[in-house]
């Protein structure tokens, strides 16, 4: 009798203790699913900040004019055969924020404490936990993201999350293929808004404004992602690294054959420095 006893006071205390973390996760929203981009596909250009607009200059974003140069003079060298600001890109380094928040499919894995966003194969993770934010944190291309939960109807449910994420950033980054530039400095800032849409719970927003000191006021766009309606996404995994034909030797930027040949990408450029190399020519 005695052990009886016991273990009704033992699976008591137990149920005391699971209820509430079965409650608080009954709050969170349902973001489970593949997400894809909701705006249509542009021919040649996947990754855009603002998906309601055409990449480079039709993005309009308020870049100081130091930096509209920059970005001019990038356009200006892919339009030779060069890669411009992408060319960190091309060697297959991260995008980084906020490029990796429209360079791929998403997954969001909600939980009390930390918010995981998958973007392809670049992992975010949005704490949610309290934590004061940290003064030693090593610069990486995502930054560091804080976050809070808001019932913003007020119906017991939380529906939307608010991330900011600071630095220190490591860069060079940028917002497009087009190599729309972020300041050197890597000190941005950015508030995002993630949402269900009130009228489609198969649409989410990711409304974000970025802080940077290359624009001369805040910029914010709505990235919006569908959810697809397969009960068990194909999960692809893909990285740079494969099938990139891209060599980055010093500044420049050359281009790996069929035949696995160096080739010139821009008309009239000059080999790879070999100072490095004794090679002395076969006598015929």
């Amino acid at each position: 009798m005695f052990r009886t006893i016991m273990g009704l006071v033992l699976a008591a205390a137990l149920a005391a203790l699971v209820e509430p973390s079965r409650a608080d996760d009954s709050k969170y929203p349902n973001w489970k699913g593949e997400w894809d981009f909701a705006a249509p596909r542009l021919p040649g250009q996947r990754v855009r900040f603002d998906p309601s607009k055409s990449p480079g200059r039709a993005q309009e974003a308020p870049l100081t004019p130091e930096y509209k140069k920059i970005h001019e003079d990038s356009m200006a060298d892919q339009a030779n055969g060069g890669q411009g600001n992408m060319i960190e890109h091309a060697q297959c380094k991260p995008g980084g924020m906020p490029f990796i928040m429209a360079a791929a499919i998403v997954e969001f894995i909600v939980t009390p404490e930390t918010t995981y966003i998958m973007a392809g194969t670049e992992l975010r993770r949005v704490f949610t936990d309290g934590r004061p934010w940290p003064t030693d944190n090593q610069p990486t291309y995502q930054g560091y993201s804080m976050g809070h939960w808001l019932d913003e109807d007020g119906d017991g449910r939380y529906d939307t999350l608010e991330v900011e994420t600071r630095g220190p950033f490591k860069g060079p980054r940028v917002y497009d293929a087009s190599g729309l530039p972020l300041h050197e400095d890597n000190e941005s800032t950015m508030k995002e808004r993630i949402f269900l849409d009130k009228s489609d719970p198969n649409l989410i927003h990711d409304v974000i404004t970025v802080f940077d000191h290359a624009l001369s006021r805040p910029w914010t766009a709505d990235k919006t992602f569908r959810r697809s309606p397969k009960p068990y996404p194909n999960w692809e995994q893909t990285f740079c690294t494969e099938g990139n034909n891209q060599v980055i030797i010093g500044n420049e930027a050359y281009y790996m054959s069929g035949d696995g040949m160096l080739m010139p990408t821009k008309k009239g450029q000059a080999p790879p420095d070999s100072r490095y190399f004794n090679v002395q020519q076969s006598k015929k």
